[in-house]
């Protein structure tokens, strides 16, 4: 690895555990909209089905809720998006020993955050997490204009740190997104297993698979 010279990471479900922030958001949920039910358990669970580990459009989202679940009275959609973008930035979630191992690798390389998203949630979580000065340069897809897989993403992370792609390290849960958008970008790749299935069909191949962050202090 002598020749790698910045790393950068995914946000969510790499740095941020989405997973129980999601879950956060849902108590949350259930709590204000759903203080009329004895039960709420199944519904949080259809909540996060629905959701598909963050993929669906969030527009999308709210919509099918307000059509299929028990509200008592339903809320305007433009409510639920207001209380989405509250609820769920207030109950950010780090991933174990994120933080910690984000500041021994800084010690080591330049550090980088390249997410997806919309500006003011993904900044939103950063800055409630307090994590926004263990990154040298923030990369968000909505401002950027241009989202992962796209290998243009990733140009700006090397044309920031004036590296070249084959000097940089990039760690991500998502197979096509992360992986193979870097792959492509010629950036080396670590795969932290979460919840994202290998795809069949990629030809981006991590240089190591990991499931916690923590291993990345014997590999870097």
């Amino acid at each position: 690895m002598e020749h790698i010279k910045a790393v950068i990471f995914d946000l969510d479900n790499t740095i941020l555990n989405r997973t129980l922030t999601f879950e956060g958001f849902t108590g949350s949920m259930m709590d204000t909209y759903f203080g009329h039910l004895e039960s709420t358990g199944h519904i949080q669970q259809r909540i996060i089905e629905l959701d598909l580990d963050g993929y669906k459009d969030k527009t999308l989202l709210f919509n099918e809720l307000l059509q299929e679940l028990p509200w008592e009275e339903k809320p305007p959609h433009e409510e639920l998006m207001a209380f989405y973008s509250k609820e769920y930035v207030r109950n950010s979630v780090l991933m174990d020993e994120a933080r910690e191992v984000v500041q021994y690798l800084r010690g080591k390389y330049s550090v980088g955050l390249i997410t997806n998203g919309q500006t003011h949630i993904q900044h939103g979580k950063i800055d409630q997490l307090g994590i926004r000065e263990d990154y040298d340069h923030i990369i968000v897809s909505e401002e950027a204009g241009v989202k992962k897989p796209d290998s243009r993403i990733f140009q700006m992370a090397l044309d920031h740190f004036g590296l070249k792609p084959e000097q940089c390290l990039y760690i991500g849960d998502h197979p096509v997104n992360d992986i193979q958008g870097a792959a492509k970008a010629g950036m080396s790749t670590i795969w932290i297993k979460v919840n994202q299935p290998w795809r069949e069909g990629i030809e981006a191949e991590p240089i190591h698979t990991i499931h916690q962050l923590q291993e990345l202090r014997s590999l870097l």
